[in-house]
């Protein structure tokens, strides 16, 4: 099972990794420089363990500066568009204020404020101005893709250094590759900011299934000649790589993500949560959308157990708490898979994501891969429980 999320986590990285290498090879065919017009090979030779990870200088204090610059001209870009934004929105109401002074006089106090807004006008377009001269707005087109073709490369040796001891198939980041000392006391150091313990039996490269009572689809960590090694049929860059998304689509028929309902999932999931607060009440309308959201065989379930816990239950308090308790221990692991899964989807919005460099979910990390019998036992449980909270202390699905 180790073996199996490793692959996962992995996996999902190197697809997340392969699209930005896309992006970097599709802006370096238009680059002056003819090392850059051809990344698309030299990632490839990357990933096929043909160049020396040595070279990069991986694990060197250089490569600490070079990341900590792009880092560092990421914000400020970030910064800058939003100086941006704020100096359009200023400028519109500059020209509206010269209209309004065409048609009036305006008076002393009228002027102070002119004198304010113009004062607050020059001081955000000096902000701008800094800012384009720090950001990678004063960059070259060539140096800027420059710093993301390292990047990336210096990422994937991340990723060899992280999961190689347990990813066989990935090229290995060897000490002899490491010219310096320094390099190779780092490189000793990094796997232990993993957080994960070596596996001391013999890793292959197939992970086993997800248990369930049902047999799934296996999840295989691919070899080099298939997803992480991008071959001449694929094209590196191509509409096929944003497509061919095989971690997704690697959970088998008996998860949540293959019964495609893990969005749904999690929107049910967040919904009891906000309802199970003691301060809030739930009118006809909004439990209806709840109970639709569920799928049929769901359905049932609740019905079915909700029926046969209202027989027996009569308005006890110590009753309430109990299912109270129960709520709360069940929403402890469900809730947080349930934001994950949202947030993950949030994530692969562009839109959503601008200048975004937070820790990404990972799709282990969502309802994707649960299994879909014990989620669906989950998720009646706690709709049951609720409906019996507000039962028990009275608190009725209002009609309001």
């Amino acid at each position: 099972m180790k073996d199996f999320f490793l692959s996962l986590a992995c996996a999902e990285r190197l697809e997340d990794l392969d699209k930005a290498a896309a992006a970097v090879a599709r802006l370096g065919h238009k680059c002056n420089d003819f090392g850059l017009n051809r990344f698309d090979l030299v990632y490839t030779d990357l990933k096929l363990g043909i160049i020396d990870f040595g070279k990069l200088e991986y694990g060197s204090k250089e490569i600490e500066k070079r990341v900590d610059k792009m880092e560092k001209l990421i914000n400020a870009t970030s910064g800058l568009y939003a100086a941006l934004e704020n100096l359009t929105e200023l400028e519109i109401s500059e020209r509206k204020m010269k209209k309004w002074k065409e048609k009036k006089t305006a008076g002393q106090l009228q002027k102070v404020n002119c004198d304010m807004f113009n004062q607050r006008l020059e001081q955000q377009r000096k902000q701008v101005r800094q800012l384009r001269e720090i950001s990678l707005w004063s960059q070259t087109f060539d140096k800027s893709v420059g710093h993301m073709a390292r990047i990336v490369c210096i990422i994937y040796a991340r990723i060899c250094v992280i999961f190689g001891p347990y990813i066989p198939v990935l090229p290995s980041v060897s000490l002899r590759n490491m010219r310096s000392s320094q390099q190779k006391e780092i490189l000793k150091v990094q796997p232990e900011n993993c957080l994960i313990e070596p596996i001391r039996e013999q890793i292959i490269s197939r992970s086993g299934p997800i248990p369930t009572t049902s047999k799934p689809t296996l999840v295989r960590f691919y070899s080099r000649k298939s997803i992480f090694f991008l071959c001449e049929d694929e094209g590196f860059g191509s509409e096929k790589l944003a497509k061919n998304n095989r971690v997704f689509h690697a959970a088998g028929p008996s998860t949540v993500g293959g019964s495609g309902l893990a969005l749904r999932y999690a929107n049910v999931i967040t919904l009891v949560e906000k309802y199970s607060n003691p301060s809030e009440s739930v009118d006809l309308n909004s439990r209806e959308n709840l109970y639709q959201m569920l799928p049929e065989n769901l359905k049932k379930t609740v019905r079915s157990k909700l029926s046969k816990n209202l027989k027996c239950m009569d308005e006890d308090e110590s009753l309430a708490e109990g299912w109270r308790e129960a709520l709360k221990h069940i929403m402890e692991w469900l809730a947080p898979m349930a934001h994950n899964t949202i947030n993950w989807q949030l994530e692969r919005n562009l839109e959503k994501t601008k200048f975004d460099i937070k820790p990404s979910v990972l799709l282990l990390q969502t309802l994707h891969y649960s299994d879909k019998e014990k989620t669906d036992a989950a998720i009646a449980d706690i709709l049951v429980g609720l409906s019996c909270i507000y039962k028990c202390e009275n608190r009725q699905w209002s009609e309001s």
